[in-house]
């Protein structure tokens, strides 16, 4: 039972824990680093852009002189950058959460293919994080870890095509993103499945950040610069919308809640805004068949095999 004392401005100390965060350089990504070194952690911030992750690490250091931070190129859209990335990652001491923040919001009017040959917006929120959290395994699994994805409200809005995942006969914007976060979802809820299943100690758990508006955000140079008419536009919405720091909330509280624990959902007490949660998720989410369509899907797309999901015992470092 998760505890209702929970204060997303006074977390637990972190100090000795290990987390990274994809598109750490900006938004939900850009807060969840600052939240987690705020309390002490050690975060490996990622984006794909090194100037922007570059001034990121800065911003917080302005706010968290001491804070312990490393930085590393990650292109989730990009097959080999996730590769490369977790051969970097790996190598080293335990991990003991990941959050899968990286994403497209607002995608492209017209269907884009990635190098590998995937519809942009899928391969960016969806397959690269599956790559990516397969190849971090035995890092959380040495510490015990957990692994967050990203979901959204949006599941419940409008419906999702099994069919074709990836658009190619009928895409648009609106449904490329829909797409992408019914993927993400199924894939962290069939992920806390299989590794229950496989008696791996790692927790998989889903989160969503309500409705987070960059026009509700405060200023940081570099990082958070909302522009006069996103400020308007946020105001109009200040009824349903919240910043993008509290929109961390939900995902932060998801990897580091001691108490949290894997096929969980956590977001906003009010649906779109409000303190971190326990919530509903969208039914086409936790279907199992559904998870088990995307996770068949998700192996042969990227090429990736998770290990220890073969009837294979894990062996702790």
């Amino acid at each position: 039972m998760a505890r209702n004392d929970w204060d997303p401005n006074d977390l637990p100390d972190l100090s000795g824990r290990r987390y990274l965060v994809t598109g750490s350089n900006t938004g939900l990504g850009f807060f969840s680093c600052l939240q987690l070194a705020g309390a002490g952690a050690h975060v490996v911030m990622t984006a794909r852009n090194p100037s922007k992750l570059s001034r990121a690490r800065a911003a917080i250091l302005a706010q968290v002189p001491d804070a312990d931070l490393e930085t590393l190129a990650l292109d989730t859209s990009n097959l080999g950058s996730v590769r490369a990335a977790a051969a970097t990652v790996r190598g080293r001491v335990g991990l003991h959460g990941v959050l899968f923040n990286a994403g497209i919001v607002h995608p492209p009017k017209t269907r884009e293919v990635t190098r590998d040959g995937h519809e942009l917006v899928i391969a960016t929120n969806a397959l690269g994080h599956y790559a990516l959290a397969g190849a971090l395994l035995p890092a959380l699994a040495a510490a015990r870890g957990r692994m967050v994805w990203l979901g959204s409200v949006a599941t419940k809005l409008f419906p999702w095509d099994p069919i074709d995942p990836e658009l190619v006969d009928d895409y648009t914007p609106w449904r490329a993103y829909v797409q992408s976060k019914v993927a993400t979802s199924a894939l962290g809820f069939e992920a806390d499945r299989r590794l229950r299943a496989a008696s791996v100690p790692v927790a998989s758990l889903v989160a969503h950040p309500g409705y987070s508006l960059g026009g509700r955000t405060r200023r940081i140079a570099g990082v958070s610069v909302p522009s006069r008419r996103k400020r308007f536009l946020g105001g109009l919405q200040a009824a349903v919308s919240q910043s993008k720091e509290s929109g961390a909330w939900a995902p932060v509280r998801a990897l580091i809640d001691p108490e949290a624990e894997g096929g969980q959902y956590w977001g906003p007490a009010r649906t779109y805004t409000g303190s971190p949660v326990l919530v509903r998720p969208s039914r086409v989410t936790i279907d199992p068949d559904v998870g088990a369509r995307m996770w068949h899907y998700a192996e042969h797309a990227t090429r990736a095999e998770w290990p220890y999901l073969k009837g294979r015992k894990l062996r702790l470092r």
